[in-house]
């Protein structure tokens, strides 16, 4: 796994950028960063024939502060995840799109919400996004006294072993950083070590159960499901027969 920043230059739905890694320096209106907060960006690499997409892992704070976007990219095959391995440097220039539908951008005035998300394998990654946006809309209520209020954030993260289970590290910090708002169980489906003294409070072994998601089910309660399609198509039909609305229920699914 492998983390970049991106700079896109300009507001345009589709735009020249530049990959730099660990800085990037953007510029950008509000509106424009509206449209980059917790989106899928696709890469369009010179002298790779295939587009690459990429979901944005870091918080939209990172971006409005420090004028980055982190990106997420295992290694694989793939041929964009492999140049951004190998080929990628800084200032290495792509064309990006910014686009998707799978974000959460509260605005102050908007009912609180509770949220669900469910995340398998490498799909933690915009739900990664999302859990760090909940927590700095925490930290600029407990601030300024004003802005949305955020409900609870439970996530709900399945992966092989914990050696698999990415970003366990920041998920933690946040769970402790919030005790009362944000919770996490991280399930491991093949585990075979001895799971670590920091971790094994929060970790079950076996798959994510319907049970465990029927328990968070409410009038106020948004999900949000990242994982691969079986998992995903799983329990976002569950909740529908639980009478979750559907638009309610979110879901990206890139396998």
């Amino acid at each position: 796994m492998v983390c970049a920043a991106v700079a896109v230059p300009g507001l345009l739905r589709s735009s020249a950028g530049t990959v730099r890694t660990p800085a990037a320096s953007l510029r950008l209106t509000a509106s424009a960063l509206r449209h980059l907060t917790l989106a899928r960006i696709d890469f369009f690499i010179p002298g790779v024939s295939v587009v690459g997409g990429f979901s944005i892992c870091s918080s939209p704070r990172l971006l409005e502060q420090e004028r980055m976007i982190e990106l997420a990219v295992k290694y694989a095959n793939h041929p964009p995840a492999l140049w951004i391995h190998n080929q990628c440097t800084l200032d290495s220039e792509v064309a990006v799109r910014v686009g998707g539908e799978f974000f959460f951008d509260p605005q102050p005035a908007d009912a609180s919400r509770n949220l669900v998300l469910i995340a398998g394998g490498v799909g933690i990654n915009p739900l990664l996004s999302i859990l760090r946006h909940t927590a700095d809309l925490h930290r600029e209520l407990a601030h300024r006294g004003s802005g949305y209020e955020m409900g609870t954030t439970k996530l709900f993260y399945s992966a092989q072993n914990t050696s698999e289970l990415l970003f366990k590290k920041n998920i933690l910090d946040l769970v402790n950083e919030f005790p009362e708002k944000i919770a996490c169980s991280l399930h491991v489906t093949k585990q075979t070590a001895q799971i670590s003294a920091e971790l094994k409070p929060y970790v079950t072994e076996g798959r994510i159960t319907e049970k465990e998601i029927r328990d968070h089910i409410s009038q106020e309660t948004l999900f949000y499901i990242c994982g691969p399609p079986p998992m995903t198509d799983f329990f976002s039909k569950q909740l529908e027969n639980s009478h979750v609305p559907k638009e309610h229920i979110c879901f990206e699914k890139w396998w």
